[in-house]
């Protein structure tokens, strides 16, 4: 499979801002996002690539954000290098540290995860995984039905799944990203989770304690109705991949409509991951 890396250079740029371009990115395919001197890399399967949207967002920022860009292809086997690179461990609440098999081992924190996610997104660095990684350790995971959409490398049905949940579900339109689910759950020695390549038309028929979706505004606004048909009645939903201020009211009211109630939300810098319950 190839990929489509564009690079984006600023001569100066608000965090904010970048954040919002990353997060317009993502609402247009691009998966992984990585920090570079003056911006930042984008990088997208060029089957998913489209021309027109990525012209039609390129014209926005001329409105707004003066910068430059540069693409070039590059196949998946060689991520793995450039990641190897920059990958450092990350611990998250004091509790759990994520590595990959190149990295010691600590035996001191109560949750180890090995993440190799050669081009899926979710190590943990970034703010939205971050965010939800704290609310599965803060939450009671014993024994409960699990659904993880927009799973990545598959690090939250990790963490769940060390947390004793008793069912898993890890679901992602990418291919990429379903690969990956399965080989993170072989290196964390985690039997048994159900692994989907596809979005909420292969949800299964089944009712779940707990919901974990880190993805983007336009996609949880599409899929919240189908959440609301799946979740336990009493269940918990943790989103991400939104901000405070353009974005949580919205969800909010979103989720109010299909009778999900708000209960609290973390913020990191201006990203947002947000706990609700169904009523």
């Amino acid at each position: 499979m190839q990929y489509l890396q564009i690079t984006f250079s600023f001569e100066t740029i608000e965090e904010y801002q970048q954040d919002l371009l990353i997060a317009d990115l993502s609402d247009i395919g691009f998966n992984t996002f990585e920090d570079t001197e003056n911006g930042f890399s984008a990088y997208i399967d060029q089957a998913s690539f489209n021309e027109e949207a990525f012209q039609a967002l390129l014209q926005e920022i001329d409105e707004t954000l003066p910068y430059s860009y540069s693409s070039q292809e590059i196949a998946a086997e060689n991520w793995n290098e450039e990641w190897e690179k920059n990958f450092e461990p990350l611990i998250v609440s004091n509790a759990c540290y994520v590595r990959a098999t190149f990295h010691q081992p600590r035996p001191e924190f109560p949750f180890e995860i090995i993440i190799d996610p050669k081009m899926a997104f979710g190590t943990g660095h970034h703010q939205t995984t971050t965010m939800m990684m704290e609310y599965i350790l803060e939450a009671d995971m014993d024994g409960k039905f699990v659904l993880d959409m927009g799973c990545g490398t598959g690090i939250l049905a990790i963490l769940a799944a060390k947390k004793n949940a008793a069912k898993l579900t890890a679901i992602d339109y990418d291919e990429v990203c379903y690969a990956s689910t399965i080989e993170n759950t072989q290196l964390n020695n985690i039997p048994g989770m159900e692994i989907l390549c596809g979005g909420k038309e292969v949800i299964p028929a089944v009712k779940y304690d707990t919901i974990l979706a880190n993805i983007n505004r336009n996609i949880l606004l599409d899929q919240i109705p189908v959440y609301t048909r799946v979740l336990k009645n009493g269940g918990d939903i943790y989103f991400s991949g939104f901000y405070e201020e353009t974005d949580l009211k919205m969800i909010t009211d979103a989720c109010a409509l299909s009778g999900i109630l708000y209960h609290s939300h973390k913020k990191i810098d201006n990203w947002v991951a947000a706990h609700f319950k169904k009523i």
